[in-house]
C-alpha cells in the first residue's frame, strides 16, 4: 500500500542525507522526496511517499523516529489528508490537436504556461491518481517530456504535524 510520510527534521547539512540513507541500507524504495523549509527556520518539513505491507510502513516509520535528526513524525495516509502533485507535460502539437490538448487541459484544471510552433506544455497540480488519469487520456505518442515534483501532503482539519 502507498503511504505519505511526513515529518519535519532539523534543518541542517546532512539531514536528508541520513533519511535517504536509512531508506536504502534496509532496501526499501521511496517512489518521491521533497523537502523544504518551514515557518521555523531551525526546521525542515520532508515528505516521503514509500509503498509497502502495513509491516515494513511500521518498521520504517519507527526507524525514522530513531533518527536524531527527526523532531516530529505522522503518516498521513492513516487519516484524512489533502494531497497534492504538480506535473508538467511537454506535448507535440500542431493545428490538428491544439484544440483536443486545450480541452483535456481543462478538463483536468491544467493551463497551457507555454506554446511553440511544434511544442505545447501543461501545468497539472491534481492528485497522482488523477494526473495519471491525465497522461492516459493524451496519446502517450505525443507526450516529449514529463517532469513530475512527488506529493506534498497535509492533514485535513485539525490534524497537525507540529512540534
Amino acid at each position: 500500500m502507498r503511504h505519505i510520510i511526513s515529518l519535519l527534521m532539523e534543518n541542517e547539512a546532512g539531514a536528508l542525507s541520513r533519511v535517504a540513507g536509512l531508506f536504502s541500507a534496509r532496501g526499501y524504495n521511496i517512489e518521491s522526496l521533497s523537502v523544504a523549509p518551514t515557518e521555523d527556520p531551525t526546521l525542515s518539513r520532508m515528505t516521503i511517499v514509500t509503498s509497502g505491507s502495513d509491516a515494513v510502513i511500521e518498521q520504517i516509520n519507527k526507524q525514522l523516529n530513531k533518527l536524531v535528526d527527526v523532531a516530529a513524525l505522522i503518516d498521513l495516509s492513516e487519516g484524512e489528508h489533502l494531497e497534492r502533485e504538480l506535473m508538467l507535460v511537454k506535448i507535440s502539437a500542431h493545428s490538428g490537436n491544439r484544440e483536443e490538448l486545450k480541452r483535456i487541459s481543462d478538463i483536468f484544471h491544467g493551463h497551457i504556461i507555454d506554446v511553440s510552433k511544434h511544442t505545447c506544455t501543461i501545468e497539472l497540480t491534481n492528485t497522482c491518481a488523477m494526473l495519471d488519469s491525465f497522461l492516459d487520456a493524451i496519446d502517450r505518442d505525443l507526450i516529449l517530456e514529463t517532469v513530475r515534483t512527488g506529493a506534498s501532503g497535509i492533514g485535513r482539519g485539525e490534524r497537525i504535524l507540529k512540534l
